[in-house]
């Protein structure tokens, strides 16, 4: 049986590259693909804040705020604990229940999840920015009168859902308010009542 040719030794030259070499290349090259561009331009110093308190500045129901606050400080906390507006609800504090229902530039937030820096240079909305001084607002007054809350601890939450669903669609249907607020529970299942007073709502804000 003829034997194999024994490979020369010494360096490898020509086309011959290994899998683990291909491999790296690859790799290489999407890392450099990957950062090339910011490179190329001017560099951007990154703003350090913290660990202690530093002056944030908000838009809240249309008048400038200011608070001073750790960078970690979630916007629940600042308004609830700094800034004395405490109708938004802190419930589940991770996002599930909806109590902490805000308006950031109109679309609804839970303000459990975002931190207060992040809401810097937007439009913030709450439910104390509805009513005008003694007067509700239209779907506060029909939350009232078609009686659709019981505790009332989700109805600040809940209304701001609402208004964000008005706000973008002026005759919604059924589904529709189902949607909307699908991202808010009520424990005590007063559902029909709500759909039944932003359904009444609907034509006052035309």
């Amino acid at each position: 049986m003829p034997k194999k040719p024994n490979k020369p030794k010494g360096p490898r030259v020509g086309p011959e590259v290994s899998r683990r070499g291909f491999l790296r290349g690859l790799g290489a090259a999407a890392g450099a693909a990957a950062v090339g561009a910011p490179l190329l331009g001017a560099r951007q110093e990154p703003r350090a804040l913290g660990p202690g308190p530093v002056k944030v500045a908000l838009h809240i129901n249309g008048a400038a705020r200011e608070v001073e606050i750790e960078p970690r400080v979630t916007l629940l906390n600042a308004l609830r604990n700094h800034l004395d507006l405490t109708g938004t609800k802190k419930i589940c504090d991770r996002g599930s229940c909806g109590g902490c229902t805000v308006l950031i530039d109109g679309a609804p937030v839970n303000s459990c999840l975002m931190l207060a820096l992040d809401a810097e240079g937007r439009k913030v909305e709450t439910i104390e920015g509805l009513a005008s001084g003694d007067k509700l607002h239209p779907l506060q007054e029909e939350f009232c009168a078609h009686d659709a809350l019981q505790c009332g601890f989700c109805t600040p939450g809940m209304v701001m859902a609402c208004k964000a669903l008005l706000d973008r669609n002026k005759a919604p249907s059924l589904d529709d308010i189902r949607e909307g607020i699908s991202g808010n529970i009520c424990r005590c299942g007063t559902y029909n009542k709500i759909f039944d007073a932003v359904r009444a709502a609907a034509p006052r804000l035309k």
